[in-house]
């Protein structure tokens, strides 16, 4: 499942702020315009520290852009995917709420805190904010949000669910290749292996295989009865990603 990004900000704003040039027409900032712009420019330099390995900073930063505007949405965001970095899930989750309070109409904030509550093993309470999402009419990847909400559904083992969100994923967007994958990936666990093979080769044609596209290949045609392909899989699997979980699964496999 996939977080929104949140792109750069609008850099050094804040570095004019006050500032009026004699004759060139711009008005005085007020003070709310300051604490805006503080809150941007700190978030800013909190997600360009986080990028950098620089946690701590990050921290400082982000909590700094909270105190120029405790309501700011990007800032929210941002510190809820560091306090998840840390392995701080109550704040993580504290601040992706706080998010989506401040904006509840938007798409993607709300995609984002349904998919920290499907890490957390909640997809029943995730499933609302999916909703929400989805209820935007300006959201610019509905699929996105439409294969993470499928992706959730199985964790309860709601595969036909889970299968209805990935048709519709890829009704907006047939070449996603998330949404292919887990489409293929359901059918089969529902002991549909011909149509699950269908939409993996889909997935294989946008781009490189995966560990776990490999071994759900190789599973599909064993499952069809085509242990020679099964095993150019599994030989691909263990020469492309030898340490993988999947080629660990597959090695456990073969010596039972």
């Amino acid at each position: 499942m996939r977080l929104e990004r949140w792109g750069m900000l609008a850099a050094l704003a804040f570095a004019c702020a006050g500032c009026v040039g004699s004759g060139s027409g711009l008005k005085p900032s007020t003070a709310a315009d300051d604490r805006a712009k503080g809150a941007e420019v700190h978030t800013e330099l909190g997600q360009r520290y986080m990028q950098n390995g620089d946690l701590k900073g990050a921290m400082e930063k982000l909590q700094k852009a909270l105190q120029f505007d405790p309501k700011y949405v990007p800032a929210h965001t941002v510190i809820a995917v560091l306090y998840e970095r840390i392995n701080d899930p109550v704040n993580a989750e504290l601040h992706y709420r706080k998010a989506a309070e401040y904006d509840p109409k938007k798409g993607s904030v709300n995609n984002n805190l349904a998919v920290f509550l499907c890490k957390q093993q909640r997809p029943a309470e995730a499933k609302p904010f999916f909703d929400r999402a989805l209820a935007d009419p300006f959201y610019e990847t509905p699929d996105l949000a439409l294969t993470n909400a499928g992706t959730c559904q199985m964790q309860s083992q709601d595969y036909d669910a889970a299968e209805g969100y990935f048709r519709k994923a890829l009704d907006r967007n047939p070449n996603n290749a998330d949404a292919l994958y887990q489409m293929a990936r359901v059918l089969y666990l529902k002991n549909d292996a011909f149509r699950a093979r269908a939409f993996l080769q889909r997935y294989e044609a946008l781009g490189a295989p995966s560990p776990d596209s490999l071994k759900l290949g190789h599973d599909i045609e064993l499952r069809l009865g085509n242990g020679e392909v099964a095993q150019d899989y599994a030989k691909r699997l263990r020469e492309k990603f030898p340490d993988s979980e999947p080629a660990r699964a597959l090695e456990a496999t073969a010596r039972q």
